[in-house]
């Protein structure tokens, strides 16, 4: 049964390069501005995904100015982890990340086990394929969470 949604989510997973950002360029598209919604990953050292990008766009979402940051340049930049009322997790690394930077807040963190579709793939229609399925687990979580999509998709 879907749950109504939070006033603010944080989406992480390894890099915010892929499975975060498509997380909430799918949110922010599906429950609109209806809460607040951005992502982070473990690390940032990789730039946006191009498959990402591409299967994302097939959705109508527009991931191309996304730009990767980590849990530490969240907190340098001023944006205080406790100020969401849920994180979710899309990988084991970025789990145990979240729930050590939040056990001393009273914060929900779920962990979603979304596939990694990064290495998936010889040709450039398997890795679509795989980067695809991804989103897909993505969108199923997302609507089973939140419900039907407010927004018109």
């Amino acid at each position: 049964m879907a749950e109504a949604l939070p006033q603010s989510v944080l989406f992480c997973c390894d890099h915010n390069a892929v499975r975060s950002p498509m997380a909430e360029g799918l949110m922010k598209k599906f429950y609109g501005d209806a809460c607040y919604i951005q992502s982070v990953g473990v690390k940032n050292d990789l730039e946006i995904d191009g498959f990402a990008v591409a299967v994302c766009r097939e959705l109508g979402v527009e991931l191309e100015r996304h730009r990767a940051r980590s849990f530490d340049d969240m907190e340098q930049w001023g944006d205080d982890l406790s100020s969401f009322d849920l994180v979710v997790a899309l990988s084991p690394a970025s789990q145990r990340r979240a729930l050590e930077l939040t056990r001393i807040f009273h914060l929900e963190v779920e962990y979603w086990p979304i596939l990694d579709p990064t290495g998936l793939g010889e040709t450039r229609a398997a890795k679509l394929a795989s980067y695809r399925q991804a989103r897909d687990q993505i969108v199923e979580r997302l609507q089973g969470r939140f419900g039907p999509p407010t927004q018109e998709t």
